[in-house]
């Protein structure tokens, strides 16, 4: 079924991309996941409107992949097709305070796009690790920015491969949010508007928060950002802290030691022992605080939280 799909591709566009069995850990911060039966790097949203068409017609699942900054893939990988946005859709054009780039731009090379045409406001993105998609579905933000701030216009395309364009109201981004979460529409484009600023105070700006990352976070080892959502009224970070569990391991994966609100794979850490962290790390918060943490990390496979359900909490 695989090749035949593979076929019909190679039969249109002679040069797409195609890889069988690809392994995901390759294609992830946390440097876990097992592989995918197909993996295609689509070039243009024509490309993307055929492939989404094709795999419609045999029934199999499929996924939107960026870099996978915020993704746990299950060890055993992922049964169907992948249609990765990264490089291979990656373009940006800045026309006075009006930016159009594709999903597969990474948030830091974009950020630095915009501040070298001395647009002020997306200072906050330029250490986020993910591409400019995931920075949309999940309504990506940090030190009092977020995407919602700048966004105009996203396009999309939803499971028949009919292209959408929805507006800022209608893309209904929240903290950590968004409509793609609930219409699994996949976002190809994105349109967003600054205002003009000084080069010097952007440059000072992007400078400071570097260095806050550097100190605060465990950039130097492989993880998927931050693992949990803010609870309403905590910080997700202190309240692990004060749980005791700084550098608590299941496995190969551990607590940081450097920020309580990261998990890191040590070297070898299974999926398996990334999901029994944070169940541990839930239960242990509610039995000391009765805070419901609410993971903030996506995951994708065969047997990971969305089928290995999360432990009660009661």
């Amino acid at each position: 079924m695989y090749k035949e799909i593979s076929e019909k591709l190679l039969n249109k566009y002679a040069t797409m991309e195609i890889l069988f069995d690809e392994p995901l850990k390759e294609h992830t911060s946390f440097k876990i996941g097992g592989p995918a039966d197909l993996l295609v790097r689509p070039t243009s949203i024509e490309q993307i409107r055929d492939i989404v068409k094709i795999i419609r017609d045999y029934d199999v699942p499929y996924f939107i992949l960026g870099n996978g900054s915020n993704l746990l893939v299950n060890d055993k990988g992922f049964r169907g097709v992948i249609i990765q946005l990264y490089k291979n859709m990656n373009e940006a054009k800045i026309e006075g305070n009006k930016v159009i780039a594709q999903a597969g731009i990474l948030l830091s090379t974009l950020a630095k796009r915009i501040a070298a045409s001395s647009l002020k406001g997306f200072e906050f993105a330029s250490g986020i690790p993910g591409t400019l998609g995931g920075a949309i579905y999940m309504n990506a933000g940090a030190y009092g920015g977020e995407m919602k701030n700048h966004v105009s216009t996203v396009t999309a395309i939803d499971h028949d491969g009919e292209l959408h364009i929805l507006s800022l109201d209608e893309c209904e981004l929240g903290y950590r949010e968004s409509i793609f979460q609930q219409n699994n529409y996949f976002i190809l484009e994105v349109e967003m508007t600054f205002e003009k600023g000084d080069p010097e105070e952007i440059k000072a700006i992007t400078k400071e928060l570097t260095s806050k990352r550097k100190d605060k976070q465990p950039l130097d080892q492989p993880s998927a950002g931050s693992t949990f959502k803010r609870p309403e009224g905590y910080y997700a970070g202190k309240l692990i802290m004060d749980a005791h569990l700084r550098g608590f391991s299941i496995g190969d994966a551990q607590v940081s030691e450097k920020h309580c609100g990261f998990i890191i794979n040590k070297g070898s850490a299974t999926a398996q022992d990334v999901t029994n962290l944070i169940n541990h790390i839930r239960k242990t918060v509610y039995h000391h605080f009765g805070v419901a943490m609410q993971p903030e990390v996506r995951i994708l496979g065969e047997t990971c939280l969305e089928n290995v359900q999360l432990e009660e909490l009661e």
